[in-house]
Parts: structure tokens; sequence; C-alpha cells
């Protein structure tokens, strides 16, 4: 069994460098085990380039192999579409650039996927890596579970530490490049890639092992609200693509306006310590619902203009 840890990186070149040490400590952690390295730099303008091949030079490819891209197009799911179409392993990791894994993370990883007998999309435990960040996109819980209809997929495992079998690649296909960071839809390209696998019948786990801790360096508020716009954003667009073969995600937005409608009248907050509200989710969710129809009217006039 070959892992692929696939790392996608825009000028985060300190935090990028923490990320492929831990790697490689967990990777000399599971003798035996064979792996792969794959860097996207997506445009990074912050020596990233220089320091990629100071630390391929450094590193021992006795134990695993490197593979260095670039990617100028703009968006972590194009990025991460780019090394998926290089990688050669039997399961794939998605690590996000300011993500340290832990020593064992290999060795949970392997001895998960060595007992699958199904296609498995499997994401593990994520825990707040600075104690001044503020405690927002983790995923501590202590028990292992699995999507079921209706839970949302959106955080059900998280894309910084998402794992699957490169069966679940070949049965949906890779990332919506218009999801997530830099592109389009500004988010949920996991979300995307989640529910598109549990669609087709993927198992989804999240797993209290394979744990990373993530340094994302949000310190206020301001921040905090700004990146759950995006997300629910992302949702609302997420929505709006599937409608037709999953009315049902449609209820999330619904439940959403629901709990707003309370909280007009004094009923609680999202997330009151944050200050995250339902009406910001609901208006989030419209707008990206609008911004998918949007989009795709312009797709369906520019492929006519292009026939005609």
């Amino acid at each position: 069994m070959k892992v692929s840890f696939i790392v996608c990186t825009r000028n985060r070149v300190a935090s990028l460098l923490e990320t492929l040490g831990s790697m490689t400590r967990a990777i000399e952690a599971a003798p035996g085990a064979e792996a792969e390295i794959i860097v996207v730099d997506n445009g990074s303008r912050d020596g990233t380039d220089t320091a990629l091949k100071r630390w391929s030079a450094s590193v021992s490819t006795d134990r695993f192999d490197v593979l260095l891209l670039a990617q100028s197009r703009p968006g972590v799911a194009g990025s991460r579409n780019a090394a998926i179409a290089r990688s050669s392993g039997d399961i794939i990791a998605f690590i996000d650039d300011d993500c340290v894994v832990s020593d064992q993370y290999l060795r949970d990883l392997i001895a998960h996927y060595a007992g699958d007998t199904e296609s498995v999309i499997r994401g593990g435990r994520v825990e707040l890596g600075s104690p001044q960040d503020i405690d927002f996109t983790t995923k501590t819980a202590a028990r292992a579970s699995r999507l079921t209809y209706p839970d949302h997929p959106g955080g059900f495992v998280h894309g910084c530490n998402m794992t699957c079998s490169r069966a679940v690649i070949e049965r949906i296909g890779g990332f919506d490049a218009a999801f997530g960071p830099g592109a389009t839809f500004r988010a949920a390209e996991d979300t995307d890639f989640i529910y598109r696998g549990w669609a087709a019948g993927v198992a989804v786990e999240y797993v209290p092992d394979m744990s990373v801790k993530h340094f994302h360096g949000r310190r206020d508020h301001r921040t905090i609200d700004r990146l759950h716009w995006n997300y629910q954003f992302g949702n609302g667009a997420l929505y709006a693509k599937h409608i037709g073969r999953s009315p049902w995600l449609i209820k999330h937005l619904y439940w959403s306006a629901r709990n707003a409608a309370r909280e007009l009248v004094g009923g609680p907050r999202f997330d009151a310590h944050l200050g995250l509200t339902w009406r910001a989710i609901v208006t989030a969710n419209l707008s990206g619902v609008l911004a998918f129809a949007w989009h795709s009217a312009r797709t369906l006039l520019t492929r006519s203009t292009v026939r005609a």
C-alpha cells in the first residue's frame, strides 16, 4: 500500500516547511511503509519555490519520493487535481499547508485502510495548533462515526485532513475547480467532494486518530466571520449544484432560515461566543445559490456561443 501525501500551498513558506517536516517524521515512524509527498505551489511569491528546492535536496528519497509541481491557475481544487493526476499512491492524503501531522499519522492511516472492504473517504482529528488562535475549524470528537442521511456533509471530515482510496477518485472524479479557496465559490470543494462520494455509495468516515494540529493563525473575530461567510457561500452553491439530484440538501437552508427567524425574536445565535448568526448563514447561502445560477447561465451561454 502506497500513500500519496498532497499539500497545496500559497505564500505560507514557514508553515509549509513545518508541515513537510511532520510528514517526514511520520514516514520515518512507519518502517516499511511506501509513500510520496507531492507539493503544489499555487503561485507563491514568498520564496516558496526556493525553499522547496532546498528542502527536497535535504531529505532522503530512499524512504519516500518527492514531487514538486507549480500551478499558475488560482484555486486549491485545481491544484489538488493536478497533484492527483501525477500521484501513484493507492491512498491519497490531503493535508493543508498550515497543519502538522502526528508522528503516528501514517501508521494510523495504514491500519485503517488495511482493514477496509469498501471505498472510503476518511478524515481524522483536527486539533487547534496554537492556543493564541481562535478555536475554529477543529474537530476533536472522541468516537468514530459515519456520514448518514440527513447529516450535512460540510465539516463532517475536514478538508485539511482528508484521505481517500484511489478507487474513490476513479469512481467520482476529482475536485470541482469552481469550488474552494481561490475559485468562484470560495469554499466547499471538500464538501462537494465528500457529498459526491457519499451520493455514489462511498462510505464517509471520521476517526479520532490520524490527527493533525491546525495552525490556522486566525486571531480576530472579523477574520472568523469572513471565513464563515465564505463557507456558507460555498454551501449555497453546493445546494444549487445538487438540488436536482438531492433536493433534501436544501432542507439545511430551510432549517437555517427557521433558526434565523427565531434569532430575530430573541432565539439563540448560531455561535454567540464567536458572534456568528443564523441570519448571516442564510444570507450567505442565498448569495451562493444565486452565484451558482449566474455561473451556470454564463457557462451555458459561452458554450452556445462557441458552438455557434
